[in-house]
């Protein structure tokens, strides 16, 4: 496997949180206009994502079942589900502020316990400002009390988050274990099947329009296949809870998509919080250093 520098790291998971960004609103087009619900999105997401890396890798990096594979699969599977299904019962910024903020959280007490990775003085400061920037720019839509049941999407963002973190502890415990696009692609195959029984009972077939065929391909190739491939290269060079920070960029990410595409105003309490998130990621990410 290539080295990765931890400078091209930090970039591979910059650009991972950007394709990220526009991951959800992605999804939530797809609930409108392909008549799916949060298990079919994740279900076809991975299906296509799978299927892009294959075409990509053309057998350089073959997928092996493994334990790694399997836990991978279905920290996957839960957590892509867990945060469509936060977003359908408390909106997109609680679902968002609940899974992006508590998930550098877990990930860093579990890199702590379970991998003996140090946080150092500036990973502390990015992970406070971050979090920092992340309340200041959804405050305001998250307490605006949208959703229809508050209290399961709050729950429903904390499985999330707790998914999120153990695919990264994971991933970076077992880094040498073949390559990155083979991990992505074995964690693909595996939360599919995870997800293919509740798919089907929510009913796993898309109402297919060049629109809905538009989003799921463009959902399994850039948020997914091109994220989740970077992702992976990163944790080969990264701490765990460094990238985890440095994914929280995917947060602004999404905001600025909404004012780009769908007319969204951000109020000045919002693009502060922008602006120290963004600044946050920048210093990590020029101040990486491998483990």
């Amino acid at each position: 496997m290539t080295h990765v520098s931890a400078r091209r790291g930090a970039l591979y998971a910059s650009v991972a949180a950007t394709a990220w960004g526009t991951g959800g609103a992605a999804g939530s087009l797809l609930f409108q206009t392909g008549g799916l619900g949060p298990v079919g999105v994740s279900l076809w997401r991975y299906i296509i994502g799978a299927a892009c890396l294959l075409v990509l890798v053309r057998g350089t990096s073959r997928p092996h079942m493994t334990g790694r594979t399997v836990v991978v699969g279905a920290g996957m599977a839960l957590y892509q589900t867990a945060y469509f299904a936060a977003i359908a019962h408390s909106g997109v910024a609680v679902a968002t502020v609940v899974t992006m903020g508590a998930t550098p959280i877990f990930t860093a007490l579990g890199s702590r316990f379970l991998l003996r990775e140090r946080l150092g003085r500036t990973a502390l400061v990015a992970l406070a400002a971050a979090l920092t920037g992340l309340v200041l720019l959804t405050f305001e839509s998250a307490t605006a009390g949208t959703g229809q049941s508050p209290v399961a999407g709050v729950l429903l963002a904390l499985a999330s988050a707790a998914g999120y973190a153990g695919v990264t502890l994971v991933s970076r415990r077992h880094r040498d274990d073949g390559g990155p696009e083979a991990a992505a692609i074995g964690g693909f195959v595996v939360g599919a099947l995870f997800l293919a029984p509740f798919a089907l009972a929510e009913g796993a077939l898309p109402e297919l329009t060049w629109t809905s065929a538009a989003l799921l391909v463009y959902l399994g190739a850039v948020p997914t296949a091109l994220a989740y491939g970077l992702f992976f290269r990163a944790l080969t060079a990264l701490r765990a809870t460094t990238v985890s920070i440095i994914s929280l960029g995917e947060a602004v990410g999404a905001a600025l998509l909404g004012v780009v595409l769908f007319g969204e105003r951000l109020t000045p309490l919002a693009w502060s919080g922008c602006v120290l998130l963004l600044a946050a990621v920048a210093v990590l990410a020029a101040r990486a250093d491998a483990p």
